[in-house]
């Protein structure tokens, strides 16, 4: 049995500006899983940086609202949303509540740096 704490997992600053705790993944656990699991926050009135993945992602609101943003769709999101994201698809999501927009992030397969693309900030954006 393989159990990961929340709380004893490192919190990090990741590319897109969200703070990350990773969770579960395939290189750096003992367990046989092709996707990774992390949890993210995105502080009240931040926005992540937009980014891309090779692979595909789904983002699971766990609490707060937010806007995301995927391509050219926007749609507001609420804590019990899943949001599919697919591969190479430039996506931000963006704090729109008064608390912080906390999310599981699942990738497949795992992800890696050299899968991810983050693009430079849209003045728009802030």
């Amino acid at each position: 049995m393989f159990i990961r704490k929340l709380e004893e997992c490192p919190e990090f600053t990741a590319g897109d500006g969200s703070l990350l705790r990773e969770l579960l993944h395939p290189d750096k656990q003992p367990v046989a899983l092709r996707y990774s699991l992390a949890q993210a926050m995105v502080p009240v009135g931040q926005t992540c940086l937009p980014h891309a993945l090779t692979t595909s992602e789904v983002y699971y609101i766990l609490s707060g609202e937010g806007e995301m943003h995927i391509d050219d769709e926007v749609q507001a999101v609420v804590a019990g949303d899943a949001i599919y994201i697919p591969p190479c698809a430039r996506q931000f999501i963006r704090n729109s509540g008064i608390v912080p927009l906390v999310f599981l992030c699942i990738v497949d397969p795992a992800w890696r740096k050299t899968d991810e693309t983050v693009f430079a900030v849209d003045p728009l954006l802030g």
